[in-house]
């Protein structure tokens, strides 16, 4: 059975911008979202909303594109999200809470 990664953007209402990397994304948006470290970035800044994700197969490629991506400025990572979600929708809006399954 093969693993999917998954790179992700989250935004908060005033568009700031958090880029991570999981195997599991619906676990992972439940986890910033409940924010239960008090030490997270996310935690800091409410950035919850998944405005872009985009899937590798093997760790190393979504580690590198996470890494891509991190040092993408600002606008560029606009530019990419509003290419493919220009509402800045929340993709994981219909999401079920507490449900660990990746889609």
């Amino acid at each position: 059975m093969s693993r999917v990664f998954y790179v992700y953007i989250l935004a908060s209402d005033s568009r700031e911008l958090y880029v991570g990397i999981t195997n599991n994304l619906i676990r992972r948006i439940a986890e910033h979202r409940g924010g239960a470290d008090p030490y997270s970035y996310v935690f800091r800044h409410p950035t919850t909303r998944l405005v872009h994700v985009e899937a590798a197969g093997e760790a190393r490629d979504a580690i590198r594109r996470e890494k891509q991506l991190k040092a993408w400025t600002r606008r560029r990572k606009i530019r990419l999200i509003e290419a493919m979600n220009p509402a800045w929708e929340d993709l994981a809006a219909g999401w079920p809470a507490g449900t660990t399954e990746s889609p």
